[in-house]
Protein backbone atom coordinates (compact mmCIF):
# COMPACT_ATOMS: atom_id res chain seq x y z
CA UNK A 1 0.00 0.00 0.00
CA UNK A 2 2.87 2.40 0.81
CA UNK A 3 4.32 1.82 -2.67
CA UNK A 4 0.94 2.67 -4.20
CA UNK A 5 0.83 5.97 -2.31
CA UNK A 6 4.40 6.80 -3.36
CA UNK A 7 3.49 5.99 -6.98
CA UNK A 8 0.46 8.28 -6.87
CA UNK A 9 2.65 11.04 -5.40
CA UNK A 10 5.21 10.54 -8.19
CA UNK A 11 2.52 10.71 -10.88
CA UNK A 12 1.12 13.91 -9.38
CA UNK A 13 4.62 15.44 -9.37
CA UNK A 14 5.13 14.49 -13.00
CA UNK A 15 1.76 15.66 -14.31
CA UNK A 16 1.69 18.94 -12.38
CA UNK A 17 5.28 19.96 -13.11
CA UNK A 18 5.28 19.01 -16.80
CA UNK A 19 2.03 20.94 -17.22
CA UNK A 20 3.60 23.89 -15.37
CA UNK A 21 6.70 23.76 -17.61
CA UNK A 22 4.48 23.87 -20.69
CA UNK A 23 2.55 26.79 -19.19
CA UNK A 24 5.82 28.69 -18.64
CA UNK A 25 6.88 28.17 -22.26
CA UNK A 26 3.44 29.21 -23.53
CA UNK A 27 3.45 32.33 -21.34
CA UNK A 28 0.49 31.25 -19.20
CA UNK A 29 2.50 31.48 -15.97
CA UNK A 30 5.45 33.61 -14.94
CA UNK A 31 7.24 31.94 -12.03
CA UNK A 32 9.49 33.79 -9.60
CA UNK A 33 13.03 32.48 -10.20
CA UNK A 34 14.11 33.11 -6.59
CA UNK A 35 11.53 30.62 -5.34
CA UNK A 36 12.46 27.98 -7.90
CA UNK A 37 16.17 28.43 -7.19
CA UNK A 38 15.74 27.77 -3.47
CA UNK A 39 13.36 24.90 -4.12
CA UNK A 40 15.93 23.34 -6.47
CA UNK A 41 18.66 23.51 -3.85
CA UNK A 42 16.50 22.34 -0.94
CA UNK A 43 14.93 19.49 -2.90
CA UNK A 44 18.39 18.37 -4.08
CA UNK A 45 19.62 18.25 -0.49
CA UNK A 46 16.48 16.39 0.60
CA UNK A 47 16.98 13.90 -2.26
CA UNK A 48 20.59 13.31 -1.18
CA UNK A 49 19.46 12.80 2.39
CA UNK A 50 16.74 10.38 1.35
CA UNK A 51 19.17 8.41 -0.79
CA UNK A 52 21.78 8.30 2.00
CA UNK A 53 19.08 7.35 4.49
CA UNK A 54 17.93 4.40 2.43
CA UNK A 55 14.54 5.79 1.39
CA UNK A 56 14.38 3.38 -1.53
CA UNK A 57 11.31 3.83 -3.74
CA UNK A 58 10.09 6.54 -1.40
CA UNK A 59 12.70 8.84 -2.94
CA UNK A 60 11.33 8.45 -6.47
CA UNK A 61 8.81 11.33 -6.16
CA UNK A 62 11.61 13.52 -4.79
CA UNK A 63 13.92 12.57 -7.67
CA UNK A 64 11.24 13.37 -10.26
CA UNK A 65 10.44 16.59 -8.43
CA UNK A 66 14.13 17.62 -8.42
CA UNK A 67 14.55 17.12 -12.17
CA UNK A 68 11.38 19.09 -12.89
CA UNK A 69 12.09 21.79 -10.31
CA UNK A 70 15.48 22.47 -11.94
CA UNK A 71 13.74 22.46 -15.33
CA UNK A 72 11.22 25.04 -14.08
CA UNK A 73 14.05 27.12 -12.62
CA UNK A 74 15.78 27.25 -16.00
CA UNK A 75 12.49 28.18 -17.66
CA UNK A 76 11.82 30.81 -14.98
CA UNK A 77 15.18 32.42 -15.68
CA UNK A 78 14.16 32.83 -19.32
CA UNK A 79 10.39 33.48 -19.11
CA UNK A 80 9.76 34.19 -15.44
CA UNK A 81 8.48 37.14 -13.47
CA UNK A 82 10.77 40.16 -13.72
CA UNK A 83 9.42 42.50 -11.06
CA UNK A 84 11.73 41.65 -8.17
CA UNK A 85 11.27 43.75 -5.04
CA UNK A 86 13.52 44.38 -2.05
CA UNK A 87 11.50 41.99 0.13
CA UNK A 88 12.19 39.23 -2.41
CA UNK A 89 15.94 39.79 -1.95
CA UNK A 90 15.47 39.63 1.83
CA UNK A 91 13.68 36.28 1.68
CA UNK A 92 16.23 34.92 -0.80
CA UNK A 93 18.99 35.87 1.65
CA UNK A 94 17.08 34.29 4.56
CA UNK A 95 16.61 31.09 2.56
CA UNK A 96 20.29 30.94 1.59
CA UNK A 97 21.34 31.55 5.20
CA UNK A 98 18.96 28.79 6.27
CA UNK A 99 20.52 26.41 3.74
CA UNK A 100 24.00 27.16 5.09
CA UNK A 101 22.83 26.42 8.62
CA UNK A 102 20.86 23.37 7.48
CA UNK A 103 23.81 21.60 5.85
CA UNK A 104 25.69 21.74 9.15
CA UNK A 105 22.85 20.17 11.15
CA UNK A 106 23.23 16.55 12.21
CA UNK A 107 19.86 16.23 13.96
CA UNK A 108 17.12 15.12 11.51
CA UNK A 109 14.33 16.95 13.36
CA UNK A 110 16.29 20.21 13.45
CA UNK A 111 17.19 19.76 9.79
CA UNK A 112 13.54 19.27 8.83
CA UNK A 113 12.45 22.31 10.85
CA UNK A 114 15.11 24.38 9.07
CA UNK A 115 14.11 22.94 5.68
CA UNK A 116 10.49 23.89 6.30
CA UNK A 117 11.58 27.40 7.30
CA UNK A 118 13.67 27.64 4.12
CA UNK A 119 10.77 26.44 1.96
CA UNK A 120 8.43 28.91 3.61
CA UNK A 121 10.91 31.75 3.05
CA UNK A 122 11.28 30.66 -0.58
CA UNK A 123 7.50 30.69 -0.99
CA UNK A 124 7.13 34.35 0.06
CA UNK A 125 8.28 35.93 -3.25
CA UNK A 126 5.84 33.71 -5.16
CA UNK A 127 2.97 34.41 -2.76
CA UNK A 128 3.66 38.17 -3.00
CA UNK A 129 3.88 38.04 -6.79
CA UNK A 130 0.72 35.98 -7.09
CA UNK A 131 -1.23 38.22 -4.70
CA UNK A 132 -0.29 41.26 -6.79
CA UNK A 133 -0.62 39.48 -10.16
CA UNK A 134 -2.79 36.36 -9.81
CA UNK A 135 -2.78 35.84 -13.57
CA UNK A 136 0.90 34.86 -13.38
CA UNK A 137 0.05 31.44 -11.92
CA UNK A 138 -2.37 28.59 -12.51
CA UNK A 139 -3.73 26.47 -9.68
CA UNK A 140 -2.85 23.02 -11.08
CA UNK A 141 0.72 22.86 -9.78
CA UNK A 142 -0.14 24.04 -6.29
CA UNK A 143 -3.34 22.02 -5.84
CA UNK A 144 -1.59 18.88 -7.15
CA UNK A 145 1.31 19.51 -4.75
CA UNK A 146 -1.09 19.75 -1.81
CA UNK A 147 -2.65 16.41 -2.78
CA UNK A 148 0.77 14.89 -3.49
CA UNK A 149 1.94 15.71 0.02
CA UNK A 150 -1.17 14.04 1.43
CA UNK A 151 -0.17 10.85 -0.42
CA UNK A 152 3.42 11.34 0.71
CA UNK A 153 2.21 11.38 4.32
CA UNK A 154 0.19 8.23 3.73
CA UNK A 155 3.26 6.47 2.28
CA UNK A 156 5.44 7.08 5.35
CA UNK A 157 6.71 4.17 7.40
CA UNK A 158 7.15 6.28 10.56
CA UNK A 159 5.32 9.37 11.79
CA UNK A 160 7.20 12.04 13.74
CA UNK A 161 8.18 15.69 13.31
CA UNK A 162 11.12 14.79 11.08
CA UNK A 163 8.99 12.75 8.69
CA UNK A 164 5.73 14.75 8.65
CA UNK A 165 6.44 18.46 9.19
CA UNK A 166 7.59 19.24 5.65
CA UNK A 167 4.54 17.64 4.03
CA UNK A 168 2.15 19.30 6.49
CA UNK A 169 3.72 22.71 5.77
CA UNK A 170 3.62 22.09 2.01
CA UNK A 171 -0.05 21.07 2.19
CA UNK A 172 -0.79 24.37 3.94
CA UNK A 173 1.30 26.62 1.64
CA UNK A 174 0.21 24.95 -1.60
CA UNK A 175 -3.43 25.13 -0.47
CA UNK A 176 -2.93 28.83 0.33
CA UNK A 177 -1.47 29.43 -3.13
CA UNK A 178 -4.39 27.61 -4.75
CA UNK A 179 -6.87 29.77 -2.83
CA UNK A 180 -5.02 32.98 -3.68
CA UNK A 181 -4.99 32.11 -7.37
CA UNK A 182 -8.71 31.24 -7.44
CA UNK A 183 -10.04 34.11 -5.35
CA UNK A 184 -7.66 36.89 -6.47
CA UNK A 185 -8.39 36.14 -10.14
CA UNK A 186 -12.11 36.58 -9.37
CA UNK A 187 -11.47 39.90 -7.59
CA UNK A 188 -9.45 41.39 -10.40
Amino acid sequence: MKLSFATIAAILVLVANVSYSIDIIRGRVRPHAYTWFIWSVVNGIVLGGQYAGGAGVGAIPTLINEVLTVTNLVLALKWGYRSVKFIDHVFLAVAILGILIWVTTDDPTSAVILAVGIDLAAFVPTIRKTWENPGTETPLLFSANAVRHIFSLLSLEAYNIATTLHSVAMIATNSLMTLIIYFRKKEI
